[in-house]
């Protein structure tokens, strides 16, 4: 096999396999009102900072993918009709803080232990903007659910800030050392 398709194989092994953690991610949750807890955004910022912003997004979009045409890899199942859920704000999310933690994660070729953590935390910070803009207007525009700002910013961000700080830290410790032997492999 050519060095070329080898690597295109390589990253398409590993963006498939990142959007099976975040489905296996849906399913290990706490539930909390509204929103679940789940450890999908774990493996979310693991994919920005291993694979990088285009293949970390492209994990998450493929997820999303997944989950749209019927495969029930959502805490609630499957299927286009998602859409019109509160918390699909939230994989929309997703994709965009795989990205934003990629990128600014990998801006440089190794990366500080500290800027691991701060890359995660300024994806989630936009996971948790699109997610939450997305359940307050469709509970209370579209479902007639009357849910205030307050409400939507305690259930859909603030509870959620300690388990992320965790989840970042620890993402960002097993990146620091994964990320010398994916570029080792070849993976930029």
């Amino acid at each position: 096999m050519n060095p070329v398709a080898k690597s295109r194989t390589y990253k398409m092994i590993l963006v498939a396999l990142f959007a099976a953690l975040i489905a296996v991610g849906a399913f290990i949750r706490i539930p909390v009102p509204l929103v679940p807890f789940t450890m999908q955004t774990f493996f979310i910022v693991l994919a920005g900072m291993l694979l990088g912003k285009k293949l970390g997004a492209a994990s998450a979009a493929l997820y999303v993918l997944i989950g749209l045409v019927g495969i029930p890899v959502f805490t609630q199942g499957g299927g286009i009709g998602y859409v019109l859920k509160p918390s699909f704000g939230y994989l929309i999310g997703f994709i965009a803080d795989a990205y934003i933690t990629g990128a600014l994660a990998r801006k440089v070729p190794q990366p500080s232990l500290g800027r691991l953590v701060l890359a995660a935390l300024a994806g989630s910070v936009v996971l948790y903007i699109i997610g939450t803009a997305y359940f307050y207007f469709l509970s209370n525009y579209y479902l007639g659910n009357q849910v205030s700002v307050w409400t939507a910013v305690l259930y859909c961000f603030l509870v959620f800030v300690p388990g992320d700080l965790a989840k970042s830290l620890v993402a960002a410790l097993i990146a620091r050392r994964m990320i010398p032997v994916l570029q080792k492999n070849s993976l930029s």
